[in-house]
């Protein structure tokens, strides 16, 4: 039976919307939209837009190319005119609805989810590379490390238990976090591997998980009572989304 509280990627929604959802995913996404409403809605909206992007724009796609706009017509055309053209046409772009997006690209600021996997992937990057200082509290001393970090994130911390991916606790430190203090836990394989998982106070609330990569590095985000959260380690998607999920079942039934 499938489960409707084990999260779906912010992927996994679109693709199931554009019909490209591998088909053993369907019964899960499915199960969450049903069980999560506020998704749901946003799912008929993005299907609501495709629809009326269809409808305006498909007839467009069947008309023949005009002779003007020809590959041969186009290699004469001098350099010059081309940009002119192009320049013209962003510009009745943006007068026909296009400025709506135009303006919000350069007036928005950086999202939840763009801070926090940036911070969590700069730490990532620089305490995995340090073999004698990776962290300030080793895990041999786990039960004072989650109590130190509880204390001074103000939301109770645990160390997910993640042997059965074969990563053990290294230990954790303190961070900076977009909105206050983050903590930040690492792990390792026996071949030395590294995973962290990076949390902080957050706004807003979406269980998603979403991801990023960023010089040969992956993260996996989302954020649950008020707490944000990263797992970053390589690349591997997979894998990553693995561990993430094992991470958000052990928080989620810790009641975090």
């Amino acid at each position: 039976m499938t489960d409707p509280t084990i999260p779906v990627t912010e992927d996994e929604l679109h693709a199931y919307v554009d019909n490209e959802l591998p088909a053993e995913r369907r019964d899960a996404v499915e199960a969450w939209l049903a069980a999560h409403p506020g998704d749901a809605e946003r799912v008929a909206s993005w299907r609501a837009m495709s629809d009326a992007l269809h409808a305006k724009y498909d007839a467009v796609m069947d008309e023949p190319v005009p002779a003007r706009l020809s590959v041969d017509a186009l290699s004469r055309t001098p350099r010059r005119w081309m940009m002119g053209a192009i320049a013209a046409t962003l510009v009745a772009f943006a007068a026909g609805g296009g400025v709506g997006w135009i303006a919000h690209g350069a007036n928005a600021r950086p999202s939840m989810f763009a801070n926090f996997t940036g911070d969590a992937l700069d730490a990532h990057k620089l305490y995995v590379v340090e073999v004698r200082h990776p962290v300030e509290v080793a895990g041999s001393e786990k039960a004072h490390l989650q109590q130190w970090l509880t204390k001074r994130c103000g939301w109770e911390v645990r160390a997910p238990e993640l042997d059965a991916t074969g990563l053990k606790l290294v230990g954790g430190r303190l961070l900076p976090g977009p909105t206050g203090p983050a903590s930040f836990l690492m792990y390792e394989t026996a071949s030395g591997e590294r995973f962290t998982v990076y949390a902080s106070r957050a706004a807003t609330e979406t269980t998603q998980m979403r991801y990023a990569a960023n010089d040969g590095n992956g993260a996996m985000f989302w954020a649950d009572r008020g707490v944000g959260y990263v797992v970053s380690g390589p690349t591997d998607r997979e894998r990553l989304n693995h561990v993430a999920r094992l991470v958000y079942d052990q928080t989620e039934k810790a009641g975090l």
